[in-house]
């Protein structure tokens, strides 16, 4: 079992305060609620729609309270186990779960639904899609299940703006535009794009603008 840092990296915070919504309020109003007992939560979507950053601010949450929670990921090998003080299950990526990572993740769905442990899980498909055991898929359909959609370019521009505002960072529209037009509208990549834009502007001592983006590609070998 893998215990998350209430911390999820050192620039970018994943709580439900940093969550843009959109067109997913109502989920997260649901993963804001979910308690002790409460029945499993699967959400689906495509890559960079928010799935993870969701996960991430409810354990953060189970934590914040003093709780303990069992992360586990298409990352970790498995067998995977649990023990009694565990608050809070968590499966991400669970599309890509290979034949031992599915048998860990069942074993812990029946533990911690007799023991009243809550479970939040994500893949980029519903339930009914996933190419997994039949058991395995059919208990992660069991809950409640939530489709997170992507966000608009307005709403993604939005996001990107209150990330650089909380770092202290001034992007101009120009930059802004060229981050949302040059590259797909998959916040999780835009957001280490972002990341890795501030730590160069600061290693290179300059202000953030196209050529200095344009620069870092091109060092980074991707332009």
């Amino acid at each position: 079992m893998k215990q998350i840092p209430l911390a999820f990296g050192p620039a970018i915070v994943h709580s439900f305060d940093t969550f843009v919504p959109g067109a997913n309020g109502m989920a997260l109003e649901h993963l804001r609620a979910v308690h002790a007992g409460s029945a499993p939560v699967y959400l689906w979507g495509p890559s960079g729609s928010g799935k993870t950053h969701l996960l991430q601010a409810l354990a953060q949450r189970f934590q914040l309270q003093g709780g303990q929670v069992g992360w586990f990921s298409a990352a970790d090998a498995g067998p995977w186990a649990i023990d009694e003080r565990t608050d809070l299950i968590v499966f991400d990526a669970c599309d890509q779960f290979d034949a031992d990572q599915q048998q860990s993740a069942f074993a812990l769905f029946v533990d911690a639904t007799t023991r009243g442990i809550p479970i939040a899980a994500a893949g980029r498909l519903p339930p009914v899609d996933l190419p997994l055991r039949d058991d395995l898929r059919t208990r992660l359909g069991w809950g409640h299940v939530l489709a997170i959609q992507p966000l608009s370019e307005s709403e993604t521009r939005a996001a990107l703006r209150r990330e650089a505002d909380r770092r202290g960072l001034f992007l101009s529209d120009e930059v802004m535009d060229y981050l949302l037009t040059r590259f797909t509208r998959d916040l999780k990549h835009l957001m280490a794009l972002l990341d890795g834009l501030d730590e160069y502007a600061l290693a290179n001592k300059r202000a953030i603008t196209v050529p200095l983006l344009k620069q870092m590609l091109a060092d980074q070998g991707s332009s």
